[in-house]
C-alpha cells in the first residue's frame, strides 16, 4: 500500500475533523509526509496539492463538499507545477491539479504519474504593447514567455504559422509572478504567459496580439494527476477522488459566483481583474478524444522542441478507466 496518505480510526478522524476541518498547509508542513493506509471502515485523509490563489487550480479548496463519506482532503500548496508533480513522486501528496506540460516532462522521465481528468483549459495570453500589430512585428522586439511551458510551444507554433524565425525575435524567459510587471515596465514589448498577468497587461494598456489556442494543442492546460502505483494499490480510493473531482468541477462552472468570492477572500486580489481572468479559463474534468489529441500534440511539439527526448504516447499519459466509471 502506498504511503502518501494518512488514514485514522473513524473515531480519532471524527475528532480531528470538528477542530480542523478543510486545511491547508504549505511545503514545510508537506515533508512531514504521511502514514500507512487503514483496514476498511476507517477514515482516508487525502493530500492534494494545488497552487494558491489561482482560479484554475481552485479545485481541491472544494472538495469536501463533494467527499463521499469516510474520505477527508488536506490541500497542499506549492509554488510551481513542476513543484507539484515533484510532490508526487517523493509521495508527499497523492494526487495534484497541475500543468499538464510538466507532467508530460516528467512522463518521459520516466516518472510514474497518470493524468487521470481534466481540471482547467486555457488561463493563456499573448499580449504585446501598442507597438506591435501582427506576429510579423516581433522581428526585432522583446518577447516574454516561460520555459519549458505550453505557452512556450504555443507560442513557438504561432512565429512558425507565420514564417517568423524565432531567431529574429529577442526571446526573454521571464518568471510567471514577473511577467506583468515586467511588460509594465516596457522591459519586455510583448509576452506569451498566463493569467494573471495576461488580465493584468490588458487591463494596462496591452492589448491581445493573437488567439493563443489556435494551435495544434488547442486549450489544453491543467489535469488531476496521481502515481501509478495508487491507482494500482487502490483503485477504489482513486475512483473517489475522480468522482469528487467531476463533482466539483460540476459545481465550479455553474456557481462561479459563489466560489470565486470565496477563493478572493481567502488569498486576497483583485476582484475585477479575477473577473477578466475567469472568462478565460474553462473548468472540465472529461479526457475526450479531442483533449486526447491535443495531449499528443503537446508532447509531439515538445519532443520537437527538444524539451522532451521522446513523446509519451497518450496511453503512457493518461488513465481514463475512473472516468468512464463515474
Amino acid at each position: 500500500m502506498p504511503t502518501a496518505f494518512r488514514r485514522t480510526a473513524a473515531l480519532v478522524a471524527l475528532a480531528a475533523a470538528a477542530a480542523l476541518g478543510l486545511s491547508s498547509c504549505s511545503a514545510a508542513d508537506a515533508e512531514s509526509g504521511a502514514a500507512d493506509a487503514a483496514a476498511p471502515g476507517e477514515t482516508v485523509t487525502v493530500k492534494v496539492g494545488t497552487l494558491r490563489g489561482q482560479p484554475h487550480f481552485y479545485h481541491p479548496f472544494l472538495y469536501e463538499q463533494f467527499a463521499p463519506e469516510g474520505v477527508e482532503f488536506e490541500v497542499v500548496t506549492l509554488d510551481t507545477t513542476p513543484a507539484l508533480n515533484d510532490a508526487l513522486v517523493s509521495g508527499t501528496v497523492d494526487f495534484a491539479i497541475t500543468g499538464v506540460t510538466p507532467t508530460i516532462s516528467s512522463i518521459a522521465q520516466g516518472r510514474d504519474l497518470k493524468i487521470v481528468a481534466s481540471a482547467a483549459d486555457g488561463g493563456s495570453g499573448f499580449i504585446a504593447n501598442e507597438s506591435i500589430d501582427s506576429i510579423e512585428d516581433l522581428v526585432g522586439k522583446k518577447v516574454g514567455y516561460i520555459q519549458g511551458s505550453a505557452q512556450e510551444v504555443a507560442m513557438r507554433l504561432t512565429l512558425e504559422a507565420a514564417g517568423v524565425d524565432p531567431a529574429d525575435v529577442e526571446l526573454v524567459v521571464v518568471p510567471v509572478p514577473d511577467m506583468a510587471g515586467t511588460f509594465a515596465n516596457g522591459s519586455i514589448d510583448a509576452f506569451f504567459g498566463v493569467e494573471i498577468g495576461a488580465s493584468i497587461a490588458l487591463q494596462n494598456g496591452g492589448h491581445e496580439l493573437a488567439d493563443p489556442y489556435d494551435t495544434p494543442i488547442g486549450k489544453v492546460n491543467i489535469g488531476l494527476v496521481t502515481t501509478g502505483e495508487l491507482i494500482e494499490s487502490d483503485p477504489e480510493l482513486v475512483q473517489e477522488v475522480v468522482d469528487t473531482h467531476v463533482a466539483t468541477v460540476d459545481y465550479m462552472q455553474e456557481h462561479t459566483d459563489e466560489w470565486l468570492p470565496e477563493m478572493v477572500a481567502e488569498f486576497g486580489g483583485d476582484q475585477a481583474i479575477l473577473d477578466l481572468a475567469i472568462e478565460n479559463f474553462w473548468m472540465r474534468s472529461d479526457l475526450s478524444e479531442e483533449y486526447l489529441g491535443q495531449l499528443d500534440a503537446l508532447a509531439a511539439e515538445m519532443a520537437e522542441l527538444g524539451l522532451i527526448d521522446e513523446a509519451p504516447a497518450s496511453a503512457d499519459l493518461v488513465d481514463a478507466e475512473f472516468l468512464t466509471a463515474s
